[in-house]
């Protein structure tokens, strides 16, 4: 029977298709008119409306930081799922370091500052590059997906979180089309690495009676 580490070495063709295939869907549309580093970035026309609506982004933001949370303090760490969302708290906090580190490092002007998505490195007014919103969602969904997608195969759905969230944020001329793969690249790649370590670094750090589960006093 295949072991942990088996599954992670599987995994790894499968998450890079599927960034592959979100690179394709989110820079198809009238890529030939486009710039950036990959050469797919537009400004595409500002929808705030239905499902795009800003309110339902950020409370899909509240929603999966506040499940991760509560989940893990519920479950807890010697719980499978519970471990598998300290692994997510683990990634979503190095993940929102790094995009915001980046974000003041690249200084990238927004599509709702600028048309041209060639403008980088104009200070702190500027924080375009990556998403960090959509690094929260791929690094939140990957975990689970990691640890569960062999016994549960519908757990790839969760992929449509990140997918929504660039979408939206690409109405909502927040982010490039690039802002929004790297920040899935970006949550990705600290996603798959939580999972790699023998224990969660909050885990470590927090007090046995914090990571044990609040399920497991009753």
């Amino acid at each position: 029977m295949p072991g942990p580490g088996t599954t992670r070495r599987k995994i790894v063709p499968a998450l890079a298709a599927t960034l592959v295939g979100a690179a394709v869907a989110l820079g198809a549309a009238n890529a030939s008119a486009g710039g950036g580093p990959f050469g797919i970035d537009h400004r595409i026309a500002y929808d705030n409306s239905g499902i795009w609506a800003r309110h339902n982004q950020q409370a899909l933001e509240i929603g999966v930081i506040g499940f991760e949370l509560g989940g893990a303090l519920w479950r807890g760490a010697d719980d499978r799922l519970g471990r598998t969302l300290w692994q997510s708290i683990d990634a979503s906090a190095a993940g929102g370091i790094a995009s915001q580190v980046a974000k003041y490092a690249f200084g990238r002007e927004r599509p709702g500052q600028t048309s041209n998505p060639n403008e980088w490195f104009k200070g702190r007014c500027c924080q375009s590059f990556p998403s960090g919103e959509v690094t929260l969602q791929a690094s939140f969904v990957t975990p689970i997906i990691a640890n569960y997608h062999a016994d549960h195969p519908w757990v790839w759905a969760l992929e449509a979180l990140p997918l929504y969230d660039g979408i939206a944020r690409m109405k909502a001329q927040g982010h490039w089309q690039s802002d929004v793969l790297a920040g899935w690249v970006l949550g990705t790649a600290v996603g798959y690495y939580a999972t790699t370590r023998d224990e969660p670094f909050f885990v470590s750090i927090l007090p046995k009676g914090i990571t044990a589960g609040i399920h497991a006093r009753f």
